[in-house]
């Protein structure tokens, strides 16, 4: 019998630091202020991630730096980087 690989794909999105709203603990972007693949505008995260990348002015971030449903992911603190800081959000699905 073959072995079938499992389908993977990735979603990215990207928005930056100035998309955010609230402060501190509560600064989050919205799914909605953000672009997707195809440079329009995105209406949600994808549902069931198999697991998501986070990226802040190109660096990859640590597990404990965000959370994310669909339609936003909040970062503790973002308030605090400046509003031109790329924010790229890179999901894989399956």
């Amino acid at each position: 019998m073959p072995i079938t690989k499992p389908f993977m794909a990735a979603r990215r999105f990207s928005a930056t630091a100035g998309d955010g709203t609230g402060v501190g603990a509560a600064y989050n972007i919205l799914a909605t202020a953000t672009t997707n693949d195809a440079g329009t505008a995105a209406t949600a995260f994808p549902t069931a991630p198999a697991y998501y990348n986070l990226y802040i002015n190109a660096q990859i971030q640590t597990a404990d730096t965000s959370t994310v449903t669909t339609t936003a992911i909040t970062i503790p603190d973002g308030d605090t980087l400046d509003p031109l800081t790329p924010i790229v959000l890179e999901f894989v699905v399956n």
